[in-house]
Parts: C-alpha cells; sequence; structure tokens
C-alpha cells in the first residue's frame, strides 16, 4: 500500500456532522412530516449568548437543501448584532466571515399559533471558507457548547449525566396607549387562586401551546408580585430542558400579541415585590430510557425527539440508607461542593443583567444572597428541595440557559473531580446563624463584581469556550459600563436639589 492509498481524509467538523450515522434518515422523515401537517414556511433558529431567539426563515420546499448544506448568517447574530457605547460591534466587526447553520432535524416542531409555520434548532460552525478552522463548531454558539460539554462531562464520568427542571417566573403587564407597561394585570396576592383565574384565558392558551411543542405541564400558580406566574413543565436532559424553556418564552410571547399584553422576563420590573427567578433543580443520574409522549392526540405535530423524555436510571443525588431523607449521596454532595466553590462565578451567568442585582438587593423576597446550602432553607443559595435533587436559586427569569448548564456542569466536573465537601447542611436562618457568628461567602452584589468573579475562575471561564468568554464577557461589561455610564430617575431625585 502507497502513502497516497494510505492517506485518509480529515473531516471538518461541519462535514462530519452532516455526515453522521442517522441523520439522512431523520432529513427524510421531517420532510415526510412536512407534507403530512402542510408546513410553508420554516424558522432555522439558534439562540444569542443572551438567550435571544435569532435565524432566517425558508419555505418548506428547500427543506432539504438546508440540511444538507446549512444557511450563513454573520457571525455577530451570536451577539445579537450589537454595538457596544463607542458604537462598535460586540464580538465580531462587519469584516468577519458568516457563520453556517446546520439544521437539528430532531427538533423540528410545528407551531400550534400557525399551523402552516414550523421550528428547528440548528448548530453553528465557523465558515468553510475561513482560513483559520474552517467548518469548526463556534464556539459561540451557546447550544452547541452545552451539547459538547455534556457529551465531554458524560465520557469522563462514565455516563453520568445531567437532568434538569426549571422555574420559568414570569409577569404578565398590560400594555398601556403608548404600548409600553402600565403595570401588571393582577395584584401581588401569592398563590391566590382569584389572581391565578384571572389570567386563566392568557395561561390555558399558553398550557395549550406548550403541550403541542412538547412541555408536558406539570402544575401553576400565581406568584408574589403583579401578574406574575409561574407554570412548571417536566425535568429532562439538560439540553432539552434548555429548549423548551427556550420554547415556552417564545409561546408566552406569541401568546401576549394575541392578548396585547406584554410577557416580561425582566427579573424586576417592580421594587418592594418578588423578582421573577428561574430556580433550577439539578440531578445527576447513570442510565435511564427515553420515553416518548404525544402530548396532543395521536398525530405529533414533530418529530419524536421533541415529544421526549429520559426518564428511570439511577439518580446519584439521592440519599444514602439511613442517612437523613433528604441528605444527598456522595456524587450530590460533591456537586453541592463545586456550585458553593463556584458560587461567585456562576452568579454572572444565573444574574446575568444589571437589573438581576435589583433581586439581591431588595431585602425581604427570599432572593438568595449567601453561598451556603440546606434541606428546606430558602435562605440559602442551593436548598435540597426533594430527595433527589437540589435548588439552585442564583438564577432568574433573563438567564441563558445553555450557558447555565455548561457552567454548573464545569462545577459538578471540579466537585467530582476534588471531593469538594460542602459542610454541614444549615437549618437556620442563614442570618441568624450569621449573627451567631457564621462565616458566610456573599453572593457578589453587582453585575460588575461578578463578572470580576468570573474572570478569576478558571473552572467557570472553561464553560465559555474558545471566543465564547471574549464574546459574552464583551457584552456583559459593556453593558455594566452604559449602566454607570447613565444619568437615572434616582439621580435627579436624589442629587437635584441637595444643594445650596
Amino acid at each position: 500500500m502507497t502513502a497516497t492509498t494510505a492517506k485518509t481524509e480529515t473531516l471538518t467538523d461541519i462535514e462530519a456532522y452532516a455526515q453522521q450515522p442517522g441523520r439522512a434518515e431523520l432529513i427524510r422523515e421531517v420532510r415526510a412530516k412536512i407534507d403530512e401537517l402542510g408546513i410553508q414556511y420554516i424558522y432555522y433558529q439558534f439562540v444569542s449568548i443572551t438567550g435571544r431567539i435569532v435565524g432566517k426563515g425558508v419555505p418548506a420546499s428547500g427543506w432539504e437543501k438546508v440540511a444538507s448544506k446549512g444557511f450563513q448568517l454573520v457571525y455577530g447574530a451570536t451577539a445579537n448584532l450589537a454595538l457596544d457605547r463607542h458604537q462598535n460591534y460586540l464580538g465580531y466587526g462587519p469584516e468577519a466571515a458568516e457563520l453556517v447553520a446546520l439544521p437539528d432535524p430532531e427538533t423540528f416542531c410545528q407551531l400550534p399559533w400557525d399551523k402552516r409555520v414550523a421550528r428547528v434548532f440548528c448548530t453553528c460552525f465557523r465558515n468553510r471558507e475561513e482560513m483559520t478552522d474552517p467548518g469548526a463548531f463556534l464556539t459561540s454558539d451557546c447550544r452547541g457548547n452545552l451539547k459538547r460539554l455534556h457529551a465531554e462531562f458524560q465520557a469522563k464520568h462514565n455516563g453520568l449525566h445531567l437532568r434538569h427542571g426549571c422555574e420559568p417566573e414570569m409577569m404578565w403587564l398590560k400594555r398601556g396607549e403608548d404600548g409600553k407597561p402600565a403595570g401588571g394585570v393582577t395584584k401581588p396576592n401569592c398563590y391566590h387562586i382569584d389572581q391565578f383565574e384571572e389570567l386563566r384565558p392568557v395561561f390555558m392558551r399558553v398550557i395549550e401551546y406548550c403541550q403541542a411543542m412538547g412541555l408536558e405541564m406539570i402544575q401553576g400558580d400565581h406568584e408574589d408580585a403583579p401578574g406574575q406566574l409561574e407554570l412548571n413543565f417536566t425535568f429532562d436532559d439538560a439540553l432539552r430542558t434548555c429548549d423548551r424553556l427556550v420554547t415556552y418564552r417564545q409561546i408566552c410571547a406569541q401568546v401576549a400579541r394575541e392578548f396585547n399584553l406584554i410577557a416580561c422576563f425582566m427579573s424586576k420590573p417592580f421594587m418592594g415585590v418578588s423578582a421573577s427567578g428561574c430556580h433550577h433543580n439539578l440531578s445527576l443520574w447513570y442510565g435511564g430510557e427515553e420515553t416518548v409522549k404525544p402530548l396532543v392526540g395521536s398525530k405529533m405535530p414533530g418529530l419524536s425527539d421533541v415529544f421526549t423524555y429520559q426518564e428511570g436510571g439511577k439518580n446519584t443525588f439521592m440519599p444514602l440508607p439511613d442517612s437523613h431523607p433528604t441528605h444527598p449521596g456522595p456524587i450530590g454532595l460533591n456537586g453541592i461542593g463545586g456550585v458553593i466553590e463556584h458560587l461567585a462565578a456562576l452568579t454572572a451567568i444565573g444574574c446575568s443583567t444589571v437589573n438581576s442585582y435589583r433581586r439581591l438587593w431588595d431585602t425581604g423576597f427570599w432572593a438568595p444572597v449567601y453561598a451556603d446550602w440546606g434541606y428546606q432553607n430558602r435562605t440559602c443559595g442551593l436548598r435540597v428541595s426533594a430527595p433527589g435533587r437540589f435548588e439552585y436559586r442564583a438564577v432568574d427569569s433573563m438567564v441563558n440557559p445553555y450557558l447555565m448548564a455548561g457552567a454548573l456542569l464545569k462545577a459538578f466536573d471540579d466537585g467530582i473531580d476534588r471531593d469538594l465537601d460542602p459542610g454541614a447542611p444549615e437549618t437556620r436562618n442563614i442570618y441568624e446563624a450569621m449573627d451567631a457568628g457564621k462565616q458566610v461567602k456573599k453572593l457578589p452584589m453587582s453585575l460588575g463584581e461578578a463578572l470580576m468573579a468570573l474572570d478569576q475562575d478558571e473552572v467557570i471561564k472553561s464553560a465559555l469556550p474558545g471566543e465564547m468568554y471574549h464574546v459574552y464577557t464583551s457584552y456583559k461589561r459593556d453593558e455594566w459600563e452604559r449602566f454607570l455610564a447613565t444619568t437615572t430617575n434616582w439621580d435627579m431625585e436624589m442629587y437635584l436639589d441637595c444643594l445650596p
């Protein structure tokens, strides 16, 4: 055999992705679903660093071409094509190439509010003609990064994987004649069924659309801010939970249009009442089976993976025999230890906006401020909310779920590698414990402080690989600087008449 014949071609990431086993069959399944459902148009979408849904729309007749070759969009779309306060593009300038996005066929799903239209999530790559790393995975693609980070974690830990659920609080606001918010639709009465009933037409529409797009809705309630609801769906594999949270936000935005309301995911639009959080309930598992759950009759309006949930297996966070009924097992304790070790840097991901810190400063509303853990102790940053899972509380409604899941995986990985012990659970009110002399680290109390903590934490920085760290932190530092460089109503009220 000659050297020429022995040489094998090395595929780029995009070539390998397009040729992966089973993809061709999935592409054919999507075509069959397009024809069955009468789909005329498809949204090809990915998620920017701030959690915004971006992409392109293409007539359904072009499905096979886009599925094979992808579509192009400027790199800066991953940073919302935003300008910093000096009018420079954030992340990528106008001289940068265009990314290539390949659809993930398994995420194909019809939109229930216009059944002529479907959506599909995409994975992003560097341009094929780039001089450096042509066709490589685009590291500013937060969803693509999570897929790779989770696969690396599973390979390293013998199949151990993250399943999580989230608690997406948000507020339904009235739309004034000028189009701006005019207060909440309801009164800030927590768990009040009458106020929940006031929003029944809205949340029933949301639930209808959610079930049609694969979200198994399990419970909901009225929270303690104006127009604030929390509607929960079943936990699952990390990537599908993130996709479903993004889908939930799209659905709420559509329902708001239908009712002439504003679906507000801003964490703290009102002071003096609770903010909107997005607590993550986390657990690490071995094994399990994929179970398809059609939620809207026999005809699934999308591919089966959209309606699939991972069930069963071994939950490593479950208590050991003869221990406290909610005390996590060894891997769970290591996971908690890792999160507490890196909580300051994690806050830059979970509390990602200037407004996020209004939630931490408005005292008396159970917002997590201290890096400690307990069983059902809501004064701590982490609490074991039930046997087999713990609730990460330093995360709000503006979170990019893909970045958060990736960062938590890195914290878990470090906790397991270093056998980190979080110490004994705190059973006291954390403020009373501190008055009694307990030393507890405080979370960063501003976006600027959180970004400094992130910059000093190599473990959490590794969840933002390649270009992602630069793009994310450039965007967020500019956001912090814009705030510092702005005169607000508070400034005027505080200082306008202070002299002479």
